[in-house]
């Protein structure tokens, strides 16, 4: 199973990544890749961008290096009603939206709130990845949050990062293994991703590539796959908006 694209890529402007989007892009290359994305943290977690940094990104090249850079945003779900941190008026023009809770914006609750935070971020129009939900400090209900996933066209990542021992999360093998179980069984799409924060991490995302192809979940639901799954993932949701 190759993969072509890594879209949960961060630049300095997340404040605690070490890279630009040209050294992304020059990595991205080297390696073999097609596409990228811009995923830099919403304006609600410490050090990251003001708004008008997502509202400038229409300046940024559609290629670099030769490699397609899809511009987005890991928006943070700030609370149990799943509210993000940027309007739809941001959101809107941008290639792709990672919806995540993280501890710096929200503290983790119980799995009730948590699941209903996932639910409801995921009934926003233009978000199109829920990022991370395999982070053992929120718990959830994973049937509950795969079933809405599948009813709201949100492809579930696969996040490489909670599998890496020097994380700030912890336990992820167990719940990633559990969410792919569940998007086989629901035929959620999923996306592999390195959520990297310095750039020689662009594309990294051996582990998790391990698991998928542990759990023999068809090719065709893996959007790192091609570029063309991915888009059209995007557009299912977006056409109902």
């Amino acid at each position: 199973m190759q993969f072509t694209l890594d879209i949960h890529c961060h630049t300095i402007a997340s404040g605690h990544a070490y890279s630009t989007v040209t050294e992304n892009a020059a990595h991205a290359a080297s390696i073999g890749l097609t596409h990228i994305g811009i995923a830099d943290h919403g304006p609600n977690m410490p050090g990251a961008p003001h708004f008008y940094y997502f509202g400038n990104m229409r300046i940024v090249p559609d290629i670099i290096h030769g490699v397609r850079v899809l511009k987005g945003a890991e928006v943070n779900i700030c609370d149990a009603e799943g509210t993000i941190d940027l309007t739809d008026d941001y959101m809107k023009p941008m290639d792709f939206i990672i919806a995540a809770m993280h501890r710096g914006v929200i503290a983790p609750t119980n799995k009730a709130d948590h699941t209903r935070a996932m639910i409801k971020a995921m009934e926003n129009p233009y978000v199109n990845v829920l990022g991370h939900p395999g982070d053992s400090w929120f718990d959830i209900d994973f049937e509950a949050v795969v079933e809405a996933a599948a009813r709201t066209n949100t492809i579930i990542e696969m996040n490489n990062q909670t599998l890496n021992p020097i994380s700030f999360r912890y336990n992820g093998i167990e719940p990633q293994i559990k969410l792919l179980e569940l998007c086989k069984k629901y035929h959620v799409p999923i996306l592999a991703s390195s959520d990297a924060h310095y750039h020689t991490l662009v594309g990294e995302m051996s582990d998790v590539k391990k698991l998928i192809l542990e759990s023999n979940i068809p090719a065709s639901q893996v959007l790192n796959t091609d570029p063309a799954l991915l888009f059209a993932a995007i557009e299912r949701k977006r056409s109902i908006e």
